[in-house]
């Protein structure tokens, strides 16, 4: 297996995604299992119902550890949403010669599955930059199965689109629809044992409500569902990612109702920005006073508020960034053979590049690099410079999204292609 990039975040490197087992009885006969992502078992007279069914790779674990508490067969497996770590994992759960589970899925999944089935080599490439900043990386391609980007082997078999109630034996699970993270996400409530389970509407660090190689987001919709479940007043909260909170009803209302305040901040700041006369997006986003918390369940640590601002700008406000030249632009390499041209050369750009760099202006430092490495690739002296600057950008980044596809760029610079 080949070593990920020396400036990768690994993706079990942040508290978000412990790949550690765990298992919490967080109420009678219902389990929390606890790990890179989560699933919650909830033991009936009919047999199980799993809320989401973790990693496929961490799953046998998982599933190891929760048959030391029960084993009763799988009677209904809900998906959160139709993320590889969440929808991938069933077939370890189910014990030998039982019927197939009913398997119950917002109607918007089955768009996803076929999208990721007709984009399978991008969603590869973007996955590796992301999670192994490289898109190559054959550590990524081991934890990942090459099988995430089509339908799991459990297709969901009852489809809903708003609500729905079902009965498993003697307990009662109120299911719901939400957009946030994704189109087709889930969360619901059993309010036969007062147990919330959140999906990925609530994790162990901001919301991952930007993401810049994927497709859209909705924070308004997310904080919207965040307030709905804070009104059940729910004593136990399950989140997607990260530690249960057990039996206590105030730290459940707290934890929703703050993340519905950060993405509230950021959606109303970029909306007010829009109506004020449709300025450049980048000016838009450089504008916002992104919220601070304290929370460590806050922390940026995966995604970043400035990409949840960029989220809003793409739903409201088109693909266009404002600026005139990038309505119809001309190619990259021929802006920057230009503006080396200007400035002398590419490496007077690259050199410029990495005094910024010293001088604390990062972002600026990174402009002129792409500039001196798309006039000038196959220059040693500019991708050496290159690859300097996205070193340093990278280890001065703090959540793992930025970090990694800044240190993809160190491949890239040192292998002497633009970053495209």
């Amino acid at each position: 297996m080949s070593q990920k990039s020396e400036n990768a975040v690994g993706i079990f490197d942040i508290k978000n995604f412990d790949s550690g087992i765990d298992i919490t009885e967080v109420a009678e006969d219902t389990y929390q299992c606890t790990s890179f992502a989560n699933v919650t078992a909830f033991d009936t007279a009919k047999g199980l119902v799993l809320v989401d069914t973790g990693l496929s790779k961490l799953s046998q674990q998982l599933a190891t550890a929760l048959r030391e508490h029960t084993d009763s067969p799988v009677h209904t497996a809900i998906y959160t949403h139709g993320h590889t770590d969440h929808a991938f994992g069933l077939d370890e759960f189910l014990i030998e010669g039982q019927e197939p589970p009913n398997v119950i899925a917002h109607e918007a999944m089955a768009g996803r599955f076929d999208r990721y089935a007709r984009t399978e080599e991008y969603n590869k490439i973007i996955n590796g930059r992301q999670l192994s900043a490289d898109p190559a990386a054959a550590e990524y391609h081991s934890l990942w199965e090459d099988d995430m980007f089509c339908w799991p082997n459990y297709p969901p078999t009852t489809w809903y689109s708003d609500d729905i109630t079902i009965t498993v034996g003697d307990t009662t699970f109120e299911i719901h629809h939400a957009r946030g993270e994704t189109d087709d996400h889930t969360w619901l409530y059993c309010p036969d044992r007062d147990v919330l389970c959140s999906g990925d509407l609530v994790t162990a660090a901001a919301p991952n409500a930007g993401n810049p190689q994927k497709v859209q987001r909705y924070p308004w919709d997310w904080a919207d569902a965040l307030r709905e479940m804070a009104a059940l007043n729910a004593g136990t909260l399950l989140p997607g990612h990260g530690e249960p909170i057990v039996n206590d009803p105030e730290k459940t209302e707290h934890r929703l109702l703050r993340y519905a305040e950060y993405l509230d901040t950021i959606v109303d700041q970029t909306i007010e920005r829009l109506n004020d006369g449709a300025p450049p997006h980048v000016d838009i986003v450089r504008e916002i006073d992104l919220p601070d918390p304290e929370e460590s369940w806050l922390q940026s640590e995966y995604d970043c508020g400035e990409f949840i601002a960029r989220n809003v700008i793409r739903y409201y406000g088109g693909w266009w960034t404002g600026r005139p030249s990038e309505l119809k632009p001309a190619g990259r390499g021929a802006v920057a053979e230009e503006i080396a041209d200007l400035a002398g050369d590419a490496e007077t750009l690259a050199e410029r590049a990495e005094a910024l760099i010293d001088e604390g202006d990062e972002r600026l430092a990174c402009h002129l690099a792409d500039y001196a490495l798309e006039a000038d690739p196959e220059n040693e002296a500019v991708q050496t410079a290159v690859a300097n600057v996205y070193e340093a950008r990278a280890e001065a980044t703090e959540d793992m999204m930025s970090a990694n596809i800044f240190a993809s760029s160190v491949k890239y610079a040192n292998e002497g292609r633009p970053f495209r």
